[in-house]
């Protein structure tokens, strides 16, 4: 039994039990992995894989039961390579974030530069995408630290920590007549074209139950990924916008004025997430206190050792 067999079995099942990808993702050949796989399954005295001829089509019983163990296993090796490296060079190596838009460009700044200054010898990695995208390579090792508001805490092998509550904010050029109104309501911006952020993004849920539960059906004309999409076309008219209130800001965004909509839509919880079980180089701690203070090693060490659904206080 060696690693590249155990590699092997969980790309098949990463990939989609297309060997071809699996090749591509391992750097080698289609009959080197089936091989591999083939070589595994002698060993164990059991088929992990169902076939059609010469294709996997999915897994086999006993396959179920065993891919667990060897996600563990490959899990306890790549968290011994990162301990080796830990002691060998403490202030080097290479840190990957995942965010959402949002979190990248409005939250994650301040604590990038301290973590600059702190640690000018490792490489920053900032990848962006959907919460469910970050979640994937979390589970996937692509990432080590993964932020968002939403989606993360669905996953059972991700330790979700909260990191800080905010609120949407209402944004419209200057002279809308929305901004006039003594009281801002939701039945007063149904009254408007809305440009907002796409489904699954960025607190959106809590804008659709806010006007769901008031019977309200807004005139959503345009969704976005980030904020600075939302802002553009609602400068040009199209449209009012509802935002992140973070990503508003008065001395850079002039042609913008915005009213604040905490009152409107429930208070959002910002997430950082890694992966259950993972070991974490000691940089990667500091980084997480320096974006989230109350989250220190030894509250993050707990959370990550806790089973799931175990609680854990912060």
């Amino acid at each position: 039994m060696n690693f590249q067999q155990l590699r092997s079995v969980r790309e098949a099942v990463r990939r989609g039990f297309n060997l071809t990808e699996v090749a591509q993702a391992l750097h080698t050949s289609q009959p080197g992995v089936s091989r591999q796989i083939r070589e595994l399954e002698d060993e164990l005295g059991v088929e992990l894989f169902v076939r059609a001829g010469k294709r996997l089509t999915g897994l086999t019983q006993p396959g179920e039961q065993v891919l667990p163990i060897i996600e563990r296993m490959l899990l306890d090796a790549e968290n011994l390579r990162r301990a080796g490296e830990d002691y060998a060079q403490q202030s080097r190596g290479r840190l990957s974030i995942a965010a959402t838009h949002s979190q990248a460009r409005y939250a994650l700044p301040p604590a990038v530069g301290d973590f600059r200054r702190q640690f000018p010898d490792v490489t920053l990695n900032l990848h962006q995408g959907t919460p469910d995208q970050i979640a994937r390579m979390l589970l996937e090792g692509e990432a080590d630290v993964g932020i968002a508001t939403e989606a993360l805490t669905r996953y059972e092998d991700l330790v979700a920590l909260p990191c800080y509550r905010w609120t949407h904010c209402v944004i419209a050029p200057p002279g809308h007549p929305l901004l006039a109104a003594p009281a801002l309501t939701l039945e007063a911006l149904a009254r408007h074209p809305i440009i907002t952020y796409d489904a699954g993004y960025t607190g959106r849920a809590h804008i659709d139950e806010a006007f769901a539960r008031h019977g309200l059906r807004p005139e959503i004309v345009l969704t976005a990924l980030d904020a600075d999409v939302i802002k553009t076309y609602v400068e040009l008219g199209l449209g009012i916008g509802i935002v992140a209130s973070i990503a508003y800001d008065e001395s850079r965004d002039r042609g913008l004025v915005a009213r604040d909509a905490g009152h409107l839509f429930a208070v959002n919880m910002t997430r950082l997430a890694l992966r259950r079980g993972t070991w974490l180089r000691g940089y990667v701690y500091a980084f997480i206190e320096s974006f989230a203070p109350p989250l220190t090693r030894k509250v993050v060490e707990r959370a990550i050792a806790a089973a799931p659904g175990e609680d854990y206080v912060i």
